[in-house]
């Protein structure tokens, strides 16, 4: 009898030392409060606006040049003015196709940086765990994985300080 109580505390205790330690992270609450990503944004917002300025500007210039184009061509031969208005369109083509590339190129060099800060904040909870006995840190918020979980497991503020921390140095 007492070797069946003395089994039972070990295999209580063998299964209490093996016991998982889960916490989740709120992906939307640790994104939008780190603040390297609020920068990258900010960098890629003053980008996008400078290039919207640029665009519009050209555009402005091009509809100055097309009504230039059109009262000159009252005073031209119909042959002069198909051929001028001819390379007046592939000059506007050519111009919308550089301005798309840069449009590219900008939305790929702002997906290169988010892709490595997620990449940075997926290191960093994984650390976090490891340093602190976790067998699963799960992600909640918008598209996660977390339907509930108490407050006490939440470690997105521990994991965010720790970012931001790392970001300011």
């Amino acid at each position: 009898m007492k070797k069946g109580i003395v089994l039972f505390i070990v295999a209580l205790t063998v299964v209490a030392c093996q016991q998982n330690k889960i916490g989740y992270v709120d992906n939307v609450k640790l994104m939008d409060g780190y603040q390297e990503k609020i920068d990258v944004e900010a960098k890629f917002k003053t980008k996008v606006e400078a290039l919207t300025k640029k665009r519009d500007s050209i555009s402005q210039a091009f509809q100055l040049e097309l009504q230039a184009f059109q009262t000159k061509a009252q005073k031209m031969s119909q042959k002069n003015a198909q051929e001028e208005y001819g390379l007046l369109q592939q000059k506007g083509q050519f111009v919308g196709q550089q301005l798309q590339q840069e449009e590219q190129q900008l939305q790929q060099q702002s997906q290169t940086e988010m892709d490595s800060l997620v990449s940075k904040v997926k290191k960093e909870i994984k650390a976090y765990g490891a340093a602190n006995g976790y067998t699963y840190i799960l992600g909640g918020g918008d598209g996660g994985a977390v339907l509930y979980g108490e407050d006490a497991n939440n470690l997105t503020e521990g994991v965010l300080k720790i970012l931001n921390d790392k970001y300011k140095k």
